[in-house]
């Protein structure tokens, strides 16, 4: 994540996302870099306009919580049974228990 982080640093301040430019940053925050994973994240993000794709994922979120919530609703609907028949089978093992005391 934190490679992520350093190319979207890097481009809010205008500068050039690149291998040597991805370093410096790592190293600056005291982060050991993988020379291999620096090379990954250069070439997944050749082409791609980081303005785009960083407004679509922005968009993300909401859509994603729009979703939700219906979801949650039912979940919420259905809590009280589950509550219930746990409370109900509580009641009938302790009840067991108590006999067994009696003999």
């Amino acid at each position: 994540m934190e490679y992520i982080y350093a190319a979207l640093l890097l481009h809010s301040a205008g500068k050039a996302v690149e291998e040597e430019s991805v370093k410096a940053v790592l190293s600056a925050a005291g982060i050991a870099t993988d020379e291999s994973r620096v090379k990954a994240l250069i070439a997944a993000l050749d082409g791609v306009d980081i303005e785009d794709a960083i407004s679509k994922a922005a968009a993300a979120p909401v859509a994603v919580a729009a979703a939700a919530a219906p979801v949650a609703a039912a979940a919420a609907e259905e809590a009280p049974e589950e509550e219930e028949s746990k409370k109900e089978e509580e009641e009938e093992s302790g009840m067991a228990g108590l006999g067994a005391l009696f003999g």
